[in-house]
């Protein structure tokens, strides 16, 4: 337990190394695409304290001089399954933003999906000996925190305090100087399969590069795809990779659950792959050019050349439906979504004072999803697009990108660096899932 909490406070001080320098890299490890983000941040200013993650966190310390993409391999999943095919597209990804940034990165910030987070609540309570409340305070009810049994090979990723209470006074996002005399906190925290993050550890390291801090991209994608009123009043992230689907909740500007799905675009390709008979890249290439999820009377009479070059001319001359394309697609897409929504049942989402869902991610961009995924989730459904961030290419603007543009908001203003204070290390921060209800209902 107390390893990972080592590593992050090392990567603490390498991310305030890397600062000093003003410029830093996000790396988002996908399953579809490793892409990476050169951040120069200009001068002192960026240490400057905001409330939390805000939409418009950090705009002002920091904008992209550099970026790049490629096609990932070696990740299944969103986790690393061979070593040095990610070895080879993360460098080149790395490399193409430093060439475009014309300077040498030495530090990243990654992000991945998988390792299997699970999520759990916990409170603690202390006495204050009289007077206002003061750091050693926090770092004493955060340490009263006592974190279950969450089982071998599990380490925890984000711990961050979501709710202080003052006496009768809940709701209290930094109660330091406000005087009381019994200071209580909700924490909320991730745990993952500690073998993936050390993977992704190990892999950035063969790329000669530090590790100045690492998080789930569900988080990543829902500070960047929700806008503030969301993060506020409470709203659920679903960001559709390639290998798996992420989703978190928010509520006051904090998340609060985060879970995965070990499904995505690449399971929709891969029936398409599979139905038409075709290689990969043209099952990829026919569901980005045709795909969708609603079936109409001209769907029927629009037909869809296959080619190939199998030599085999019938084969290689063969047409197809888009609404046979559709027939296939859909079920997939629904199968998805419904895992998703059993992941929100059991997370007590309906118990949220407002029920909005963003999706986001590159499989979120199938046409008819916005129709779709309503049926499915419920009503209030929209399709999200990451913030604008300054410098930011046009072509790195889209759903795609979620996770990787929430890292760079992550990297100016991470929040849970907010508390790092001395936390007895044996003492780290849950409950059962069901905390969140119980939490929402006594607090708003």
């Amino acid at each position: 337990m107390t390893e990972l909490y080592q590593q992050q406070r090392a990567m603490r001080a390498m991310r305030r190394a890397a600062m000093q320098r003003g410029v830093i890299a996000v790396l988002d490890i996908g399953t579809a695409k490793i892409g990476c983000l050169v951040l120069r941040f200009d001068g002192p200013e960026t240490f400057r304290s905001v409330d939390g993650v805000g939409s418009l966190a950090g705009q002002s310390a920091f904008r992209v001089i550099g970026a790049a993409t490629t096609r990932s391999r070696g990740v299944r999943f969103g986790e690393i399954d061979a070593m040095q095919e990610t070895e080879r597209a993360i460098r080149t990804a790395v490399q193409g933003a430093q060439k475009m940034a014309n300077t040498r990165v030495d530090h990243v910030i990654a992000t991945f999906s998988g390792a299997s987070p699970r999520s759990y609540g916990l409170a603690g309570s202390i006495d204050l000996a009289g007077g206002a409340v003061r750091d050693d305070d926090i770092a004493r009810v955060l340490a009263a925190c006592e974190l279950p049994p969450i089982g071998e090979g599990r380490e925890v990723l984000h711990a961050q305090p979501v709710n202080f209470a003052l006496d009768h006074r809940s709701g209290l996002s930094d109660p330091r100087g406000q005087i009381g005399n019994r200071l209580s906190v909700d924490m909320h925290v991730l745990t993952v399969d500690a073998n993936v993050v050390r993977n992704v550890l190990y892999c950035i390291n063969r790329c000669d590069l530090e590790l100045a801090g690492i998080a789930s991209s569900a988080y990543a994608a829902g500070i960047s795809a929700l806008v503030e009123d969301e993060q506020e009043l409470g709203a659920a992230c679903i960001d559709m990779g390639g290998g798996s689907t992420g989703l978190s909740i928010f509520i006051k500007k904090h998340m609060i659950y985060a879970d995965s799905v070990r499904l995505g675009g690449d399971h929709v390709t891969s029936d398409i792959s599979k139905g038409l008979q075709v290689p990969w890249a043209t099952a990829e290439r026919i569901k980005t050019f045709y795909g969708g999820v609603y079936a109409t009377g001209m769907d029927d009479r629009e037909r869809i050349e296959i080619g190939g070059d199998s030599g085999d001319w019938e084969k290689d001359r063969r047409t197809v439906s888009r609404s046979e394309l559709i027939g296939i697609m859909r079920p997939r897409v629904e199968e998805i979504l419904e895992e998703v929504r059993d992941r929100l049942d059991a997370a007590g989402f309906e118990h949220l004072p407002s029920q909005q869902i963003v999706l986001t991610g590159g499989a979120s961009q199938i046409p008819g999803l916005d129709g779709l995924a309503p049926k499915i989730l419920g009503q209030q459904v929209r399709i999200g697009r990451p913030l604008r961030v300054q410098g930011l290419p046009q072509a790195a603007t889209g759903a795609a990108f979620a996770s990787a543009v929430g890292l760079c908001l992550f990297a100016a203003h991470p929040q849970d660096e907010w508390w790092d204070f001395d936390i007895p290390a044996d003492s780290y921060p849950a409950r059962s899932l069901r905390w969140a209800v119980k939490w929402f209902k006594d607090n708003w």
